[in-house]
């Protein structure tokens, strides 16, 4: 008897750890659902104060942190958050470095960090970082739709990259892979089978197809994104932006 109470009394603790995490969840997704971000991702900070391996939490921690750094109106500001964004990244790569999703939220906190970054070496760092941890979710996972899509908006930004910076990447920091209209293109499309109410990947899309002289394609898809469902905080301003292409171009 002694020892079953003892055994209790061992393991109650956990118990009521693993229920506060489950309602911590809960409550971030609810916030989620509502286009409370900040308050989202203050709960998966508790979560992982609680657990700090919780991959499902550094993985919303990691897209969070980018999502609402991007909106920071100072840079500085943006800069922290999206370091705050590759801290959980590499903390993911720490606890499973066989899982997709750590390499997606790699490429993910790499892309934000080479917006910020104003030296070329870094930029070019972060900028080979982003597709060199895209390929590897990749590899792990051919049909992981965000991973799909960082790469194929690897391939548009760098083509879209300012002169300069593209140079010092085939230049000066050993270079880069050569980036290309047409596999931007075949992977937000392979994004656009798997995940279809991906507002930012169909916008992107729609660029591509535009900058790659495909008119047609490119109000089909502009078309298509005006449509979509609202399921992020910045769907509305994605779908404003697609309007606005679209009246350019016809």
């Amino acid at each position: 008897m002694k020892f079953r109470v003892l055994i209790i009394l061992l393991f109650t603790p956990f118990v009521l750890l693993a229920q506060e995490t489950a309602q911590l969840m809960k409550e971030a997704i609810n916030f989620e659902y509502q286009f409370k971000e900040t308050e989202a991702l203050a709960k998966y900070k508790q979560v992982l104060i609680n657990e700090p391996n919780n991959m499902k939490a550094l993985l919303k921690a990691t897209e969070l942190s980018c999502s609402t750094g991007e909106r920071l109106p100072i840079k500085n500001d943006k800069r922290l958050t999206f370091e705050s964004a590759l801290a959980y990244a590499k903390r993911m790569l720490t606890v499973d470095s066989n899982n997709a999703n750590s390499y997606y939220a790699m490429a993910l906190a790499s892309s934000k960090m080479a917006e910020t970054e104003t030296e070329n070496k870094k930029i070019i760092t972060f900028l080979r970082d982003v597709k060199t941890n895209a390929d590897k979710a990749l590899k792990l996972n051919p049909n992981y739709a965000m991973a799909n899509f960082i790469e194929g908006k690897w391939h548009y930004d760098m083509i879209s990259y300012n002169w300069i910076k593209k140079l010092a990447a085939k230049t000066l920091y050993g270079g880069l892979a050569e980036p290309s209209l047409d596999d931007a293109i075949q992977y937000l499309e392979k994004c656009k089978s798997i995940e279809p109410y991906f507002v930012l990947n169909s916008l992107t899309l729609a660029k591509a197809y535009r900058d790659n002289n495909n008119p047609a394609k490119a109000i089909e898809t502009l078309q298509q994104t005006i449509k979509l469902p609202t399921r992020t905080m910045d769907d509305a301003a994605y779908k404003t932006e697609a309007q606005k292409i679209l009246d350019a171009i016809q």
